[in-house]
């Protein structure tokens, strides 16, 4: 099977090319194995993709790496020193050149590029020992030109694409770095995550000529095809273990889906064949024209600025509608408004024939209307509280009893729905932080699907999930469209968007501005949206 070539690693780790190794590291939380006698090498100078499902360890082994979780056994090395990973801090990590960037990258949007890049190492001071401004935005302007990034010190970060602000927090991680000296490690934790295609690419060339300059990057990332484009070697683990380790132009789709899942590729069932269009009814005498099923949501505008035109969309029973637009469109606004989170100015929302009281969260969850955000864990979920706690919020009526929760009611609610939606969790009392991204996301579909509602808003659904978990969270989504639910969901993955919706409009700044002829495919869905900026 492809997923499994190349494990052995012999004198590899030993070589004095490796910048990092890590040698039969163990960890287990509990009675779970996360990690079981992993042994990596990551050669000085390359980009190293770490791959793997939810679950797999890739979470805990960063973590380990960080100095954050201690190992049960194992040795790191950072060059050719090595160590007992048990003894392994963050202040080791440092001192050997780890740079850690996540996806939630903790850069302060209100401050300036300059500011921002002060804030790991400290202001240039005079000798009152007040901030040089002069000297820092000095010592900015050389960090952002040996970074070739192209913005002002002084430019405010909320000003910057997702992409620069990410290059930003790289170069903050890496400023002090010694050209002269043997570079370190740079860990990028998802840093695509949340960025559109175009802006993919502009991150991916900056990683290319970081590594192309000496820098040593551990790149990881649930996106396939970004590994494929940049990734120099691989290592996958499933199930706590190394499934694979992958070389050059070994690196292909097929072998990654095949280490992450286990399963050759050729077994899988398709992810990207049409959806079935929803149901029509045949109202009136056999042999004439079906009609569409009924509208269950209509979003109307007072003054629509691109077509006289009284609905902007019209979305029916058990349809799955795509919301295309560049970062920035409003697409996540447009489903806020709907759901009440933010004021629908001209916005008109409709459910059935009732128009919906505007900015009340209350009334649009009455009409059965649910909301699942792209940012899942500050705008939605409650981290800290056990799976049950998260999924009773939205239907605490139905468990309370003279307005006391009934906890028995509420734990067999929610073993049904763990149960139903295939989370994968030790019990209902666990909390929902502890679990995967996919785990966690399913949870949020259970907390609104337990409703049955007629309109689902789903933002970035399976963003920050495994491949396996992606493919889990489509078949809930087309299972609630087939039981009746309308979905609205919106992706800046346009490949997903073909293969989950039956149709899509695209959206310019918070409008629905078109809809997409043609079959729904990636490149279909690009023109349009880029020919509709183009158009504005």
């Amino acid at each position: 099977m492809t997923g499994q070539i190349n494990l052995g690693l012999g004198d590899a780790l030993t070589s004095p090319t490796v910048a990092l190794g890590a040698k039969t590291i163990s960890k287990t939380y509990g009675g779970t194995r996360a990690l079981n006698e992993v042994s990596i090498g990551v050669s000085t100078g390359a980009i190293h993709a770490l791959m793997g499902g939810n679950g797999s360890g890739k979470s805990t082994f960063i973590k380990v790496m960080a100095g954050i979780v201690t190992a049960d056994q194992g040795h790191l090395a950072f060059g050719r020193e090595w160590s007992d990973a048990r003894s392994h801090t963050p202040a080791r990590a440092k001192a050997a050149g780890l740079h850690f960037v996540h996806q939630q990258n903790s850069i302060f949007p209100d401050l300036t590029v300059a500011e921002n890049l002060a804030l790991s190492r400290g202001f240039e001071l005079t000798a009152m020992k007040s901030i040089s401004w002069r000297a820092q935005m000095a010592r900015a302007r050389d960090v952002l030109q040996r970074f070739e990034i192209n913005v002002a010190p002084e430019t405010p970060m909320d000003r910057l694409s997702a992409a620069t602000q990410m290059m930003v927090a790289i170069a903050r991680a890496l400023q002090d770095q010694d050209d002269t000296a043997e570079r370190g490690v740079l860990v990028l934790d998802e840093p695509t995550a949340s960025l559109p295609k175009h802006e993919v690419d502009l991150l991916l060339d900056a990683l290319r000529r970081y590594a192309a300059d000496g820098q040593t990057i551990i790149y990881v990332s649930h996106r396939l095809d970004e590994v494929t484009a940049i990734a120099d070697e691989a290592t996958v683990l499933r199930n706590g273990r190394v499934a694979a380790r992958l070389f050059g132009a070994e690196i292909t789709h097929d072998a990654l889906v095949s280490g992450i899942t286990g399963v050759v590729v050729g077994s899988l069932s398709p992810t990207t064949a049409p959806p079935k269009a929803p149901e029509v009814s045949t109202h009136g005498q056999p042999g004439e024209v079906p009609c569409l099923s009924e509208p269950v949501l209509t979003l109307r505008r007072s003054a629509i600025a691109y077509g006289e035109v009284s609905d902007a969309l019209v979305l029916r029973k058990g349809e799955i509608v795509a919301v295309a637009g560049l970062l920035g469109s409003g697409r996540s606004r447009l489903l806020k408004q709907i759901f009440g989170v933010v004021p629908r100015k001209d916005l008109q929302v409709v459910i059935g024939s009732q128009p919906l009281a505007p900015s009340k969260i209350r009334d649009a969850m009455k009409c059965g209307i649910g909301l699942v955000p792209e940012d899942r864990l500050h705008e939605a979920a409650f981290p800290d509280l056990s799976i049950a706690d998260n999924l009773s919020i939205s239907c605490l009526s139905g468990l309370s009893r003279f307005g006391w929760i009934s906890p028995s009611r509420e734990r067999q609610a929610a073993n049904k729905q763990i149960e139903e939606f295939a989370v994968v969790a030790p019990n209902s009392s666990t909390p929902l932080i502890a679990l995967s991204g996919g785990n966690q996301q399913k949870v949020m579909l259970a907390r609104w699907m337990q409703r049955r509602p007629k309109v689902l808003l789903l933002d970035e659904p399976t963003q920050g999930v495994d491949i396996g978990a992606r493919n889990e969270i489509h078949d809930l989504v087309r299972a609630a469209a087939a039981a009746g639910t309308a979905v609205l969901v919106i992706s800046s993955d346009f490949d997903e968007l073909a293969a989950l919706a039956h149709r899509a409009v695209v959206v310019s700044d918070g409008n629905v501005v078109s809809a997409v002829d043609g079959p729904l495919t990636e490149e279909n869905l690009t023109k349009s949206v880029y020919a509709q900026e183009k158009a504005l």
